[in-house]
């Protein structure tokens, strides 16, 4: 990803703005120097690099996945002092799928079944994925619960039945697929399947910098995709 966003910035302005932070110093200062920071490490530095947003007052756009809580309670802290864009996904078509998710799944009650399958290449760290997760949130919010009292992330062996208002999730690995989803709505006679497939990673990489050019502008808080394509109810 820091790749593809390094191909976007040249495409867009010419030149790249600010180099990668490979080191701790190099991160400090990327961010005192600059004016909005694209995040996409891996797990673990998250926390630390939006201490430094916040230090030295600069937007930033997270796009690492499997964050902890202690990454979102970092986050949360930082956005009381600068605008800061996490999502688990920077396509807009992820993010209408994410809208459409949590419509249907306010519009459909209990009788209908709610199961997430993802799948991505072989060398994705994290499962499910952040983008899975998102829409399982999505899925939730619409159904006016917590992700974390309703979700069932694996199965294996005998289960039983089931539960009514269970969301599942299914998390596939292979190949070098770029990210496939799809949310089912399962009923006793029919089924609804919203699916979106990415074909070039720099689609998300474009969304963060249009990310980016809204966070430079934007009041200090914390936002999604949802916030900067207009999409939150």
């Amino acid at each position: 990803m820091g790749r593809a966003v390094t191909d976007a910035l040249t495409d867009t302005v010419g030149m790249v703005a600010g180099p990668a932070a490979d080191r701790d110093g190099d991160a400090a200062a990327v961010f005192a120097g600059s004016d909005v920071v694209i995040d996409f490490t891996p797990p673990g530095h998250t926390a630390r690099h939006a201490g430094l947003a916040a230090a030295h007052g600069t937007a930033c756009v997270v796009g690492t996945t499997g964050l902890a809580a202690a990454d979102h309670a970092a986050m949360d802290a930082a956005a009381m002092d600068v605008a800061l864009v996490q999502a688990g996904n920077f396509s807009l078509g992820v993010n209408l799928l994410t809208a459409f998710t949590r419509r249907a799944a306010a519009i459909l009650d209990d009788g209908w079944d709610i199961e997430i399958l993802e799948m991505h290449h072989r060398h994705k760290v994290d499962a499910p994925s952040g983008t899975a997760t998102l829409l399982g949130e999505a899925a939730a919010h619409g159904r006016g619960v917590a992700l974390d009292d309703v979700a069932r992330r694996s199965r294996d062996g005998v289960i039983g039945e089931r539960p009514a208002g269970e969301i599942g999730f299914a998390t596939l690995r292979g190949g070098s697929v770029i990210g496939e989803h799809e949310v089912i709505f399962a009923a006793g006679s029919e089924r609804l399947v919203l699916a979106h497939r990415a074909e070039d990673r720099g689609l998300f990489a474009r969304g963060a910098l249009t990310a980016a050019r809204w966070a430079a502008t934007a009041a200090p808080g914390r936002y999604d995709m949802l916030d900067v394509l207009g999409l939150k109810d």
